[in-house]
Order: structure tokens, then C-alpha cells, then sequence
């Protein structure tokens, strides 16, 4: 795998990662599909629960290092459930993904990660 592209986090064993809280999902042969479309040139990696559970199925995108040293920062995407979405993160990715290429129709599963303040709105 090169440092030169963006990475995947997939947030598992938790709701995202089981039939439990989707049980039409098969979550492991999307992270085979996953792993497969990318033919091993990104790094796709699984973690504990992210804290996103409200939005699962969670992916988090980590930009390319030069991406990232230009600004870009990790996407999150929430609501990662079905083919069409699937197929959608994986054209991203290989476009270059987060700081590179917008995001096509993923762009309106996109979700604030847990533990991150937005600033409040003026009210001036």
C-alpha cells in the first residue's frame, strides 16, 4: 500500500459492524468489496466503535498526505448501507478523495465525527 493515497476506517464490532442494528447489510462482504475494488492500493482498516452509532454505517476517509498537508482534512460518512453507496466511496477514492476530488452523491451522507464542537451560529 503507498502513503500517497487516502485511507479508509471502517467502524466495526460495534452496531456499524453487525447484523444487529442492520441486519440486510452483509458487512463483511462489503469490506471484501471494498478491500477488492481498491485492489490493495489503499489501506482499508477496521476499528473498534467510532462513536457515531446514530449515523452507522461509519466510514472515515483520511486524506492522502499530500492532500492533507494542502488542508484537507478526514471526511465522515455515516449511512454507508447499500451498493449504490458503496460504489460511490470507491469511485471517490480512486478519483483521489478527501482535498483532491469532491465527493459525488456521498456528499449528502457526510456527518459531524462524535466528540467534535461546531461552532455556534451568530445570532447578529
Amino acid at each position: 500500500m503507498s502513503d500517497g493515497h487516502p485511507r479508509v476506517t471502517l467502524c466495526r464490532t460495534c452496531c456499524c459492524g453487525t447484523t444487529r442494528k442492520h441486519s440486510d447489510v452483509d458487512h463483511d462482504r462489503q469490506l471484501r468489496t471494498l478491500r477488492a475494488a481498491l485492489d490493495g492500493h489503499l489501506d482499508v482498516r477496521q476499528s473498534d466503535c467510532l462513536g457515531a452509532c446514530d449515523h452507522s454505517n461509519v466510514f472515515v476517509i483520511q486524506p492522502s498526505p499530500s492532500a492533507r498537508a494542502a488542508g484537507a482534512k478526514p471526511v465522515w460518512l455515516g449511512r454507508v448501507l447499500d451498493e449504490k453507496d458503496l460504489e460511490d466511496v470507491v469511485g471517490w477514492l480512486r478519483a483521489g478523495g478527501p482535498g483532491t476530488t469532491p465527493p459525488p452523491s456521498v456528499k449528502d451522507k457526510t456527518i459531524t465525527p462524535p466528540n467534535v464542537r461546531t461552532p455556534p451560529h451568530s445570532t447578529t
